[in-house]
């Protein structure tokens, strides 16, 4: 029986991510799973991109994302550190804020994810700078299309005004925080959208009782 062919990369710069992630998994995936998982973030982030300079790293940072996930939820779900997915449309403003406080916030006690049901091509400038402003480090931080593999490892999930598109996944907690799209509005409006998400942050917080 001959074997199948390899699938073709849809950029060639992918292979030296794919072996580095192969031999960081070796013995939990397969190379062929890992290959599967870096053309589909690539092609997935492809549909948005603007700019394609940096898109073979931004695939293997998703495709990363996404094979830590798949191993927890292969591993022991609920054992560990507390995982929180934040999700919005565009994954450009709100959820992005959110991820970067909670991160910032929980100094490594939490595994923080973010994803837009219809990602952006680039985080909002504004946001960017009112996080900066607070001291928080959204340096790297990118849109990324919401994945099975990262929606079922999640503890909590926190939808942030994406709709029908969020998604639903028994067992999890559940939150809907009512924050106001920052796309567009002025760097005063969005420091105070992002003072009402870090109010969020702290009651979270308490709720998983991290301080």
């Amino acid at each position: 029986m001959t074997s199948s062919p390899p699938p073709v990369l849809p950029d060639q710069r992918l292979a030296a991510g794919i072996a580095g992630l192969a031999l960081r998994y070796r013995g939990r995936f397969s190379p062929e799973t890992i290959q599967r998982l870096v053309i589909d973030s690539y092609e997935r982030l492809a549909e948005h991109a603007r700019v394609r300079t940096h898109l073979v790293v931004l695939a293997e940072h998703l495709a990363a994302e996404r094979l830590d996930a798949l191993a927890h939820i292969q591993g022991a779900p609920g054992v560990g550190l507390p995982r929180v997915l934040f999700v919005c449309s565009h994954n450009a403003g709100r959820s992005q804020m959110a991820a970067a406080l909670l991160a910032h916030r929980a100094g490594g006690h939490v595994v923080v994810s973010s994803a837009g049901a219809h990602p952006a091509a680039e985080v909002g400038p504004v946001v960017a700078q009112a996080l900066t402003e607070a001291g928080v480090d959204i340096m790297g931080a990118f849109p990324k299309p919401l994945t099975d593999e990262v929606v079922r490892a999640a503890d909590i999930i926190i939808t942030m005004g994406c709709g029908d598109a969020c998604p639903i996944v028994p067992g999890r907690r559940y939150l809907d925080w009512p924050v106001t799209d920052p796309e567009g509005a002025p760097i005063a409006v969005v420091r105070t959208i992002r003072d009402e998400i870090d109010a969020h942050i702290t009651d979270l917080l308490d709720s998983m009782r991290i301080t």
